[in-house]
């Protein structure tokens, strides 16, 4: 005989006579209610993260030059046919770097997602599976983390550790880790609470062995939601470090070092500045949107 802890798995079967046309239609019924209840703005911010994905794992299908290659007699070209996006002080294509830039930018930002998760994951759930003890001075050790900004926290690792691209996706993951941990805690304490932990500590499941099949699992299931909130903030901080000269650096094509690069020539050529400024914040717009609607769904289906 065997035991299923999480209430949300379904262990039942359903039994239809051959021939039933039932369950198809019940699948084409849903796929319709998915599409109706989805607002259009979902569908547009959704279409272009798809695109900016894309362009990060198949850049050459977009790119039309090489974004390193430096014509000076082109310098400061604007916005055309041959330039979409113009070209910046070096005769370099914007849009050509623009693109380039996409996979390291997104990559940036999950790398950072990801070892903020990491960092929050730890702290959160050993918070909330171990006695009150742990609990309260992981607490306390959180608590005084979030008394400095998030970006300061970045700030502070990158006067540790320099400057670089490694080095931003770790300051940016430390300084989203206490969010990720006093959310990931709270979830934790939840799982714990649920009568399925309580049936399996009766029936003589070892601890261990409720952690990884039962808790993380269960607390594991926010964590994509958590991942497309926490990549549009991931990226803006990134830029932003990029930007201050802390992160990616020239020539390298990332749209915060991009950004800064362009600023000394937005009288003669705002082109080179704003549109890795319009990538920027739709990465972080998109992101946000399919997130906030991941997350309401979640909510909706507990």
């Amino acid at each position: 005989m065997s035991i299923t802890l999480n209430p949300n798995s379904d262990t039942g079967t359903t039994a239809s006579a051959p021939g039933t046309p039932e369950p198809p239609r019940r699948t084409r019924t849903g796929a319709v209610r998915f599409v109706r209840n989805t607002p259009i703005g979902v569908w547009v911010a959704a279409a272009v993260l798809t695109f900016l994905v894309l362009a990060a794992i198949l850049p050459s299908v977009f790119l039309q030059q090489d974004p390193f290659e430096i014509d000076p007699a082109n310098a400061f070209a604007a916005p055309g046919a041959g330039h979409p996006f113009g070209t910046d002080q070096n005769g370099r294509d914007v849009f050509s770097r623009v693109i380039a830039g996409t996979g390291q930018s997104l990559l940036l930002g999950l790398a950072a997602t990801a070892i903020g998760l990491l960092l929050g994951g730890l702290l959160g759930i050993t918070a909330g599976i171990s006695g009150k003890w742990v609990d309260s001075a992981i607490c306390r050790f959180v608590e005084i983390l979030f008394a400095f900004p998030g970006l300061l926290l970045a700030l502070i690792v990158i006067a540790v550790s320099g400057t670089g691209v490694v080095t931003a996706a770790l300051a940016v993951g430390v300084g989203t880790a206490p969010g990720y941990a006093r959310m990931l805690r709270t979830q934790t304490l939840q799982v714990v609470a649920a009568p399925y932990v309580e049936t399996a500590l009766s029936l003589g499941r070892s601890r261990s062995h409720i952690l990884w099949h039962t808790i993380v699992p269960n607390v594991a299931r926010p964590l994509f939601v958590l991942v497309t909130l926490g990549i549009g903030q991931a990226i803006v901080w990134a830029s932003s470090l990029s930007f201050l000269g802390l992160g990616a650096q020239p020539p390298a094509a990332e749209w915060g070092a991009m950004l800064a690069d362009g600023r000394n020539y937005l009288q003669v050529a705002w082109w080179i500045a704003a549109f890795p400024g319009i990538f920027i914040t739709l990465a972080a717009l998109t992101t946000t949107v399919v997130g906030h609607h991941l997350q309401r769904r979640l909510e909706a289906e507990v």
